[in-house]
């Protein structure tokens, strides 16, 4: 034990979980090897021990399949996840659509008003749109940074609500201004366009805004989404902002394909 400790000081605690897991792997496969009969414990702990002195790339091994299968498992669970909230995530009746509405090829994506990314990432957007006449663009009101964010998704979901012909022109007023967005610089935004802010007011009255965050604070969690922005196309989740290029070679396999890997 005292070898052990002198060998894992100083490693941070996630490391050295996964090491002790390692172990536990191996002891394990080498306890399923033989039978009471034929060792006990502490045989198989001496050679264990004397197997991992003289061999200690095995715990590089082990913490790689380790990984190997956390990822499969995650990858899994957020298939399964994709696969059980298909309706809400494509044709929910709160969320935005931008683009072809009838396309074949649907591009989901979570964003934030305050997201810098986010703001880079429009024009990648806007130009997948315009060469592609077969997109659908869903937008899903994700506010992960903060108080300001959750106002001005508010204020979104008002637009939405109240004259959703005019959502397109105020998103992009909104998440290309300078400063944060938030409720007085959304609802600023949004009067731009001729939208009465009277009816503004009225519409934010309701729970719609509240009940439309929460599907997609739901959904994400569902999907393990963290950041903005992250993106669903086909059957596959992408985080952050990739860039045109990404999210073009994708969606040609979709078109393809039926996938977004040929």
């Amino acid at each position: 034990m005292t070898r052990i400790l002198f060998v894992t000081k100083g490693l941070c605690p996630q490391v050295l979980l996964r090491i002790l897991a390692a172990f536990a792997v191996v002891i394990s496969l080498s306890a399923a090897s033989a039978t009471a009969q034929d060792v006990d414990r502490g045989e198989i702990e001496k050679i264990v021990r004397e197997y991992i002195l003289q061999n200690p790339e095995v715990i590089a091994e082990a913490l790689t399949e380790l990984e190997r299968r956390e990822r499969a498992a995650e990858e899994a669970a957020r298939m399964q996840a994709l696969s059980d909230s298909a309706d809400v995530l494509f044709n929910s009746t709160r969320q935005v659509v931008l683009g072809n509405p009838e396309g074949s090829v649907t591009l989901v994506e979570f964003f934030d008003y305050n997201c810098g990314f986010c703001k880079r990432a429009y024009g990648d957007m806007v130009k997948l749109i315009d060469e592609t006449p077969d997109l659908k663009v869903v937008l899903k009101e994700f506010p992960v940074l903060g108080q300001a964010s959750v106002e001005a998704a508010q204020v979104a979901v008002a637009v939405n609500s109240v004259a959703p012909d005019k959502y397109e022109e105020f998103h992009e007023a909104l998440l290309m201004s300078r400063g944060q967005a938030n409720r007085a610089s959304a609802l600023i935004a949004a009067t731009s366009t001729g939208i009465e802010e009277s009816d503004l007011l009225a519409a934010m009255e309701t729970d719609e805004a509240g009940q439309t965050i929460e599907e997609v604070y739901t959904i994400a969690n569902r999907l393990g989404l963290t950041g903005t922005p992250s993106y669903v196309i086909g059957n596959e989740v992408v985080m952050g902002a990739v860039g045109h290029d990404q999210l073009r070679a994708k969606i040609d396999a979709v078109i393809n394909c039926g996938e977004t890997t040929c």
